[in-house]
């Protein structure tokens, strides 16, 4: 998929419909400047999962995990690695969220995954770059083994 986004509600519509696009536990790696809308578009997948509490930016907090209603184990979660420049610390968060997404069959989304040591595999990848007064995504679905 390669489309471009002329304002905020286009980049929220996108994520809307990737919230129907994206299997449950599937990983969404999310490259691109700052303010290219990373955080607006995962905001916007949330919204369309169902989640109805604030997602915010998880830059300070490096992991948020969001619940549907009711619901004891988490359907997003939402990682933002910008702040670890150690490849090796970035792993770790990594590894440790990876693991809880998988048990709970959560998307886990990953802002900044440049700053792990190696890509990992079997994830979807969204590239999002401003492009004169909005920006252009591109999805890159896993690429399937066999």
């Amino acid at each position: 998929m390669n489309c471009f986004l002329v304002d905020s509600e286009a980049t929220r519509q996108q994520g809307l419909e990737l919230a129907q696009i994206l299997p449950a536990g599937a990983m969404l790696l999310l490259s691109g400047p700052l303010g290219a809308g990373k955080t607006a578009l995962v905001q916007a997948i949330a919204s369309g999962l169902g989640i109805t509490e604030t997602v915010t930016s998880p830059s300070f907090a490096l992991a948020q995990h969001y619940y549907l209603e009711n619901s004891p184990t988490p359907c997003l979660i939402h990682l933002d690695l910008y702040r670890l420049e150690l490849a090796e610390a970035a792993d770790q968060l990594f590894f440790q969220e990876e693991e809880e997404a998988l048990t709970c069959n959560a998307l886990l989304a990953v802002e900044w995954p440049e700053r792990l040591s190696t890509p990992p595999l079997g994830a979807w990848k969204l590239k999002l770059s401003l492009e004169g007064e909005g920006r252009r995504l591109q999805l890159e679905a896993p690429v399937q083994c066999c």
